[in-house]
């Protein structure tokens, strides 16, 4: 395996490291750390002087569970296989079940989607989850606004931020050491992140206690029970847009409010009823004779 130099242009102690768990340690958790590998100490030294692009691209920001994000929509992404019965190691059955989804939480609405294949593999389901997610995004326009991905699969992870990808682009959509496989899928991820300017990613631990994890594996898990052998793919009827609920309680307007809401007017309606009480004739006219009675003594 060739020797590989790491080097950190922007990070807790920039340089160049022999070994990525030095060099992880001066980039996890950094914002916007910028940093690259190389096979030669030239090129890690070149990259260093501001003469190669850093690993990631202006639009992804580092790994980080504590790291506050400013991010206007948050998306979780999963996938999952069923290759019950397959020996470790080998590959999936055609008849295993497979599925992604997807969940995108912006402000004012949530959009979530879900798809299944037959016979795919758990990185191929992850991979599409993803791509699947920025191909909504783009379609809802929201390529410039901050967005925060958050997934479990550090496979997906290490390929967008830690220059995998572009090794593979590089190479002609292989690894170094053989075929890419999923390498159609890969090649429209790249072809869609340069559109989003703001992107940020976080790992979860899968089916743990990310509500928004659980809920994107039950809906992948949704989708693989609806699928039946003998029977095509459950294949995604449309990302499905909701009304975003509200998560906090709006305060109630008071009867003080000089423009009070409907329902304020309506409350105010119900607690007058003594206006259509009708009148009591002996009333008005001991109250006519007590007037007549005041401007005579005048």
């Amino acid at each position: 395996m060739a020797q590989k130099y790491y080097a950190v242009r922007k990070g807790r102690q920039p340089g160049i490291y022999r070994t990525w768990p030095e060099t992880q340690k001066q980039v996890s958790g950094y914002p916007q750390a910028q940093y690259k590998s190389f096979t030669s100490e030239k090129d890690a030294q070149d990259f260093m002087a501001g003469k190669a692009s850093p690993t990631r691209p202006a639009h992804s920001k580092s790994i980080s569970n504590q790291t506050p994000v400013n991010a206007a929509i948050t998306v979780y992404t999963d996938g999952g296989s069923r290759n019950t019965g397959n020996v470790a190691g080998q590959h999936v059955h055609q008849d295993d079940k497979a599925a992604w989804a997807y969940r995108i939480e912006m402000p004012d609405q949530l959009v979530t989607d879900s798809a299944g294949e037959w016979g795919a593999t758990n990185n191929r389901m992850e991979i599409m989850a993803f791509l699947r997610a920025l191909e909504q995004l783009q379609q809802l326009g929201q390529t410039k606004t901050g967005i925060l991905f958050v997934l479990d699969s550090q496979y997906v992870l290490n390929a967008v931020t830690k220059g995998w990808l572009a090794g593979w682009k590089r190479r002609g959509w292989k690894r170094s050491n053989g075929p890419l496989v999923n390498a159609e899928l890969w090649r429209e991820v790249d072809r869609l992140l340069p559109a989003f300017t703001a992107l940020n990613y976080r790992w979860t631990k899968g089916h743990a206690t990310n509500q928004g994890n659980v809920f994107v594996d039950h809906l992948l898990n949704q989708t693989m029970d609806q699928m039946h052998a003998g029977q095509p793919a459950q294949a995604s009827t449309g990302a499905k847009i909701s009304p975003q609920p509200a998560k906090t309680s709006v305060p109630q307007p008071t009867m003080s409010n000089p423009t009070p809401t409907k329902s304020n007017q309506s409350a105010t309606v119900r607690s007058t009823p003594a206006e259509k009480k009708p009148v009591d004739p002996e009333q008005v006219a001991r109250s006519v004779a007590a007037i007549k009675k005041m401007l005579r003594d005048n």
